[in-house]
């Protein structure tokens, strides 16, 4: 049979029949012939139906299901229930009702009993036809919202009651040294800012621009191999003749400056060495006294003279989290330590004991700086958050939130009260002490920001180092970009600026460090 014999189906379109429309029109003329009087008119009066009475009916009727099925709500949110699954569980049993259905996670097993308990409440039930409505635990009463006032204002003010232990004898004595200390120093700076605001505008704008002039002239002094596996470290001493700097080889090294000849090298890390810092105090020719510290990824700390390559001590409080960065009071006494199981230490070198362990960040502390005065510090984790401390009461005065992500670097400004904080989102962000808010975001690099740095005898600029293989100079007050050094084959992991402003160096994971001069 070809194609063309093939029958053909066509699809058969559906018809609906009606009936009649004479019936239909039929009813309507009678109705109209009932509805008219004598004189032919048209009684408007007699239009209407019982229908739409009807129809309003229905609506009322559902209207009033939804007012009542509202407060049976209302009332069901003022019932407080247990969230313990067990006290819930054993409130519906006395209920008669099932303590589980399938597929109930606790949290609709809770909302099942408040809804029931709503429902009772909406019936007038008697208090004794509830089970467990008077204070049981798990169960307790539904309160009017007036009598709930006077409980919630009460758990509030126990809520934000300020909780305290007694600490240490050493604690106390530390404290009241570290006030003593901090008052002085904080009156003096603030001595140094009168005078800088009764100097004219001019003189400040000219200074300014030599200042600028002289960063831009920035170069490269000297570049060294420090080490044979990535530096991850490096600080200047206060007369700017010495550096220092570790590696993940477990050394540290003394270089001279700026010819950057090896003069010691510290041995007695067992693991790679994360962060070291100067003594602020300590003479170069000093014998047998703290002058330099290191901290390792092991949680070791170790203290170091200048007449030893082997540690005078070591601090073990730590073992076994990681010990991120390290700091020097600005009087020398102390030492602050950023550890990896969420706290940072103080240590006091005179007592010789640990003095402070104070916790507050939800990850891991990374790094820490003090402020000029000595009276308060800053602490930055890999939260995304950073903490600024009251070291003569032990609070927490001020929050830093506004990070996307870690915060690798903190540092104080000369003048007391700004805070900058470099983080893995990229930005460096200005605080503001006294007014306890963020004033400016740096969008400062292309890669995470691994270390933040004041220049330490003005304030100035900042410098911020990245793991873009860059460093950058910033503007103190505008905040705008004024040199970038470039030159390193590697991520940058650290960044320091000596007192005298003279030098800036760079550590970076290419094993090398670079010192950088003015022309």
């Amino acid at each position: 049979m070809s194609d063309s014999e093939q029958s053909v189906y066509a699809k058969r379109t559906k018809t609906i029949h009606y009936g009649s429309l004479e019936e239909s029109d039929r009813w309507h003329v009678d109705r109209k012939d009932n509805e008219t009087d004598g004189s032919g008119k048209t009684d408007y009066s007699q239009l209407t139906s019982s229908d739409y009475m009807t129809l309003d009916e229905d609506v009322a009727k559902e209207k009033a299901a939804l007012l009542e099925e509202f407060e049976r709500r209302k009332k069901a949110r003022l019932i407080h229930v247990s969230t313990d699954d067990g006290e819930v569980k054993n409130a519906l049993r006395k209920l008669n009702e099932p303590i589980c259905y399938f597929g109930e996670g606790p949290a609709d097993r809770r909302l099942r009993l408040k809804e029931l308990l709503s429902a009772y409440v909406q019936q007038g039930a008697e208090k004794s036809t509830i089970p467990n409505r008077l204070g049981e635990k798990g169960l307790p009463a539904a309160k009017p919202a007036k009598e709930e006032e006077k409980p919630k204002s009460q758990q509030k003010e126990t809520n934000e009651s300020t909780w305290y232990h007694e600490g240490p004898e050493s604690l106390r004595v530390a404290r009241f040294w570290i006030a003593n200390y901090s008052l002085a120093r904080a009156k003096k700076r603030l001595e140094e800012a009168s005078e800088k605001v009764r100097q004219h505008s001019a003189t400040k704008a000219g200074r300014m621009v030599e200042l600028q002039k002289r960063i831009q002239q920035l170069a490269p002094q000297c570049s060294q191999v420090g080490d044979t596996r990535p530096i991850t470290g490096c600080s200047i001493n206060e007369d700017s003749s010495l550096l220092l700097t570790c590696s993940l080889s477990s050394l540290c090294k003394v270089w001279s400056v700026p010819d950057c000849t090896l003069k010691q090298t510290l041995r007695g890390h067992k693991f790679n060495v994360s962060d070291v810092a100067f003594r602020p105090g300590v003479a170069n020719d000093s014998k047998s006294e703290v002058a330099m510290a290191s901290c390792s990824f092991d949680g070791s700390v170790k203290l170091w003279s200048y007449d030893s390559e082997e540690s005078i001590a070591d601090i073990n409080g730590h073992v076994p989290h990681r010990v991120a960065k390290l700091a020097f009071h600005p009087s020398g006494r102390f030492l602050g330590t950023a550890c990896y199981d969420a706290s940072w230490r103080l240590w006091d070198l005179e007592q010789k004991q640990e003095v402070l362990h104070q916790e507050g960040h939800t990850k891991a502390v990374h790094c820490i700086a003090f402020q000029v005065d000595g009276s308060v510090c800053v602490t930055g984790g890999l939260d995304g958050f950073g903490r600024v401390w009251d070291l003569r009461t032990g609070r927490c005065i001020m929050f830093l939130e506004g990070h996307l992500s870690a915060i690798y670097g903190v540092d104080f400004s000369p003048n007391g009260y700004h805070i900058a904080s470099g983080s893995q989102d990229n930005s460096c962000k200005i605080w503001d002490l006294r007014r306890r808010q963020m004033v400016y975001t740096i969008p400062a690099h292309t890669n995470l920001i691994s270390d933040v740095k004041y220049q330490k005898n003005g304030g100035n600029f900042l410098v911020t180092s990245s793991y873009d293989k860059t460093a950058k100079i910033w503007s103190d007050k505008t905040w705008q970009p004024l040199k970038t050094l470039s030159g390193h084959d590697g991520r940058l992991v650290g960044v320091d600026i000596s007192h005298d402003s003279q030098y800036i160096v760079t550590a970076s994971y290419d094993r090398t460090f670079k010192l950088w001069a003015w022309d």
